[in-house]
């Protein structure tokens, strides 16, 4: 059974599209239910769930988790990519970010991550299987100054994601990350950054070949997947 937190029109439901494919329930979880009915709708034949939580948010996470549990089974495999076009901490030039705008990156990003794999990790490794997965950003490998106060976080959150992976080598578990350097075209972000000016253009992504990539980082039990379409990078 897959777990899709952070669902969107563009990334999450495309990974929900391709492992429901290959046989996996689906649980898909975002902050609101607006658009719920039309994801159930757009994957027709999958067995597709879904479920209301601000992932972000250490109880209502651990909540969605035991609800979906209870539902649908023990969670074998989750997907982590929430994000949010319209809220957060945003972005500061780091010339200008002070101490308090790093660590509410850190606290939209990183510690989302690792109350995740608190909450789910003990029970994959008692049955001895199961995959997390998760999304990050590109800025976490590469200097992208535009980016400023978000790129720490996305290298914390890279190298939790790496070093976790071999540390679950032996077994059974995986882990790994789709590190993500452009617009995921369908996505929320994508919507919201094209409406307007920003003074530099950024290339996009089909969240389709990124899916088909996630499922191949499933199977072959890899630890990253990088997509740039970052031209200066």
């Amino acid at each position: 059974m897959l777990t899709v937190l952070g669902v969107g029109p563009g990334l999450g439901l495309s990974i929900a599209h391709r492992f429901g494919r290959e046989g996996f329930t689906t649980a898909l979880v975002s902050r609101t239910d607006t658009r719920h009915a039309g994801y159930r709708a757009s994957l027709a034949g999958v067995d597709a769930r879904t479920y209301t939580a601000d992932v972000t948010d250490e109880d209502r996470l651990r909540d969605v988790l035991v609800r979906i549990t209870a539902d649908a089974g023990e969670i074998d495999t989750v997907y982590f990519g929430p994000a949010d076009a319209t809220s957060g901490p945003g972005i500061t030039p780091l010339t200008e970010a002070g101490a308090g705008t790093l660590r509410a990156s850190f606290d939209a990003v990183v510690l989302p991550a690792a109350r995740l794999v608190e909450a789910v990790l003990p029970g994959m490794l008692a049955r001895g299987s199961g995959s997390l997965l998760f999304a990050g950003g590109l800025s976490g490998k590469y200097p992208m100054p535009m980016l400023g106060s978000l790129a720490p976080a996305s290298a914390a959150l890279r190298m939790y994601v790496l070093t976790l992976h071999a540390a679950l080598r032996e077994t059974g578990v995986h882990a790994g990350i789709l590190t993500i350097g452009g617009l995921i075209e369908r996505g929320d972000i994508h919507r919201v950054f094209t409406a307007q000016d920003h003074g530099f253009s950024v290339g996009t992504l089909d969240p389709d070949d990124i899916a088909d990539r996630a499922w191949q980082l499933y199977t072959e039990r890899e630890a990253e997947a990088e997509f740039n379409a970052m031209a200066a990078v």
